[in-house]
């Protein structure tokens, strides 16, 4: 007689429960180290036969933890054993080190041995596989360190096997039996795909004369083997090794639940059953039968105290120590930063944004009309916030003194008469985060104050078209641009649209940045509608352009103040983004709790004055004569479309008389002219005559 030795189980780890790991982990478990279930499968045993000496070669013994391993739902693989465990995953690579490995072993253990003396232990076998893995992983590198646990109790006095060894199945037991226990084991009614792990067999004659098989669960094993000799009963189990003298680890607890529940000493035959898929045609049965018992020890079940287990895997060195599993190299590095991006972000919501709505931002279309300055760190901030989508438009070539103050310019940008600023920033963006959407659109906005000639007629009717596309393509609009003019057109049609506009406007050392207010028809209606860029004008936007010097032409400002208006505008579209009531957020107001989103205040204007490093929050009221915004506006865009636009490109004081603001410049001069005026000497009377 000999000590059985089993093939202890080893981890198979495909690289998407990883993936799916890192899922779990930043968006459900965050800082939470609770214990998490998770199913395994394990099939029967595999060999390969050599090529050059014709032998088979045994495959790992291995329990393989998939892609969907930690959904509750998931599915076992065809003609596999499938296995619940226990995930523990710690938050720092010294937690990891520094758990009580032996503790949580011994729960596991612990709990193994009350289900084999519970009173379904016996009849629902599924707990003797139970594993558990503790992990860590480092969401930066994707590296993950893991260690697992397959606990099985040390049979004291041991099971050994007699001189003969582990014999093949099909020599000792026949063609014809193996196969009606094929039949019976691997295709169980239910949905045929998983095989029965663990069950019993005893023979039985068929119609023909020829010996067969019939099995039956573990559970029934008296009622099953009455009046069957002890000789002619089987335990059998699906065996994940397979090597020709050593059964795989599921062996081991399977003989000390029939050892401790049932008293059973032996001799007993043991099935190991590697036959879960039919053989090949050119391939034998490979399952394995050998004669088992103990050698002394009590008759029947007498000890109450848990006998020692073991069952911790050994890593790629032989050693007891966790292993190692770094997937950055097999890695699209695409799909790296993608993540790294969204990293960054969801750690937000693990202790100070827990209800922060990231696929709101990330999913936000931005238009920035404007290539310049301002465009380009708009649009760094905003990939930052993990918005995917970004299109620029500007006429605008990259020119020598851009670079500096752009950051997405360099100065091979510049020659050749350099390159068309929006393609240029959208590639520099792809180039940064290969994952953006960006899109570069060569245009220029037709603006009030500058006449279209005749030439350009079906040009600037193109250019509007496109424009008018693009606004309804995305979700916010940024005014960015260098004039007041060119911002008519887009606040118009952001206007009409009931899209989020943004504007920002810079001076030497103060600037301006502002959410647009939405039209009548889009206003929640329980506040004042807020104003938009022009509705504290009193004359239209007109042409500002010409006859400028050269420090008028150019958009002369501290270094540092483009950075803080860009990042401001992005910050207050991300806090709108986040308010309960969108667009619609009212502006703050002192001790209003309902002005705030989950990342503060929403303001309507944000005013700063570098010079004595101030901010003011300031809020205007839509005015109903607005040349940008108001209703008569809008409604004869809407109304007249490209006709309406050409004639404020055109006609001087077209946008006054259409709104009323002649009527207003009127009744201001008359009123003006209807007052006594007096000047200092007076009459001398001291009368007051105004």
């Amino acid at each position: 007689m000999t000590v059985i030795q089993f093939t202890p189980l080893s981890s198979l780890v495909q690289p998407a429960f990883w993936h799916d790991l890192v899922r779990l982990k930043i968006d459900v478990l965050k800082l939470s180290s609770e214990p998490q279930t998770v199913t395994a499968s394990y099939s029967a045993g595999k060999s390969i036969v050599d090529r050059e000496t014709g032998q088979d070669v045994a495959l790992g013994c291995q329990l393989v933890l998939g892609g969907d391993g930690l959904n509750p739902q998931s599915s076992i693989p065809t003609h596999a054993v499938g296995v619940k465990g226990t995930l523990k995953n710690y938050n720092t690579i010294e937690d990891f080190k520094a758990a009580d490995k032996s503790a949580l072993f011994n729960e596991l253990a612990d709990e193994l041995w009350s289900n084999m003396n519970s009173e379904t232990g016996l009849t629902d076998l599924g707990y003797l596989n139970k594993f558990l893995i503790l992990t860590f992983a480092d969401l930066k590198k994707y590296k993950f360190f893991y260690w697992f646990a397959f606990p099985a109790f040390v049979a004291k006095p041991a099971w050994e096997i007699d001189a003969r060894g582990w014999l093949s199945a099909e020599e000792q037991l026949g063609r014809q039996a193996l196969e009606s226990i094929h039949t019976a084991v691997s295709n169980p009614p239910g949905d045929g795909t998983s095989p029965v792990a663990f069950f019993i067999a005893r023979p039985a004659k068929s119609s023909s004369g020829e010996v067969t098989y019939q099995t039956a669960p573990v559970g029934q094993w008296e009622s099953f083997f009455n009046g069957v000799a002890d000789d002619k009963r089987i335990l059998g189990f699906v065996d994940p090794s397979a090597s020709p003298q050593s059964p795989g680890w599921p062996l081991r607890n399977l003989l000390s639940v029939v050892y401790t529940r049932l008293g059973v000493k032996g001799p007993l035959n043991v099935l190991a059953w590697r036959d879960a898929e039919a053989p090949g045609s050119n391939r034998g049965w490979r399952s394995r039968l050998g004669l088992v018992s103990v050698v002394g020890g009590p008759a029947a079940a007498e000890e109450t105290a848990r006998p020692a287990a073991v069952g911790w895997e050994k890593n790629t060195q032989g050693k007891l120590a966790p292993r190692l599993a770094d997937l950055a190299p097999m890695m699209d590095p695409t799909r790296l930063a993608d993540q790294a991006v969204d990293l960054n972000l969801k750690l937000m919501r693990w202790r100070i944004l827990p209800a922060l709505d990231l696929e709101k931002v990330s999913g936000t279309k931005c238009l920035l009309l404007g290539a310049g300055t301002l465009g380009c760190y708009v649009a760094r901030t905003l990939m930052g916030w993990g918005v995917r989508t970004i299109t620029f438009v500007d006429s605008g070539r990259v020119s020598f003194s851009n670079p500096v103050r752009q950051p997405l310019f360099e100065f091979v940008d510049c020659l050749e008469g350099g390159k068309p600023k929006a393609a240029c920033a959208a590639d520099s963006l792809k180039k940064i985060f290969p994952g953006v959407n960006a899109t570069g659109v060569d245009m220029s906005i037709p603006m009030p104050g500058h006449p279209i000639p005749p030439a350009a007629l079906e040009k600037t009717k193109t250019d509007v078209t496109r424009l008018e596309a693009l606004v309804d393509d995305h979700d916010a609009v940024f005014l960015l641009m260098d004039s007041r003019e060119s911002r008519w057109l887009p606040t118009v049609l952001g206007a009409a649209k009931g899209k989020i506009v943004m504007n920002a406007a810079l001076g030497f050392d103060s600037f301006l940045v502002m959410r647009h207010g939405v039209r009548a028809a889009h206003s929640s209606g329980e506040s004042p509608r807020l104003g938009c860029y022009y509705c504290n004008d009193i004359v239209a936007p007109a042409d500002s352009l010409t006859d400028r010097t050269l420090d008028q032409m150019c958009t002369v400002t501290r270094p540092g103040l483009a950075a803080i208006a860009s990042s401001s505008a992005v910050e207050i579209l991300v806090s709108l983004l986040q308010h309960p009531k969108g667009v619609n957020a009212p502006p703050p107001k002192p001790d209003d709790e309902g002005s705030e989103s989950v990342l503060g205040l929403v303001p309507h204007q944000l005013r700063g004055f570098l010079a004595q490093f101030n901010n003011k929050l300031i809020t205007g009221a839509a005015y109903d004569k607005c040349t940008g915004c108001s209703e008569t506006v809008l409604k004869e865009y809407e109304t007249r479309g490209f006709e309406m636009m050409l004639k404020a490109f055109n006609e001087t004081g077209y946008l006054e008389k259409l709104t009323g603001l002649d009527k207003l410049h009127a009744d201001s001069e008359a009123a003006m002219e209807s007052v006594n005026w007096v000047d200092e000497d007076g009459d001398g009377d001291g009368a007051d005559d105004f």
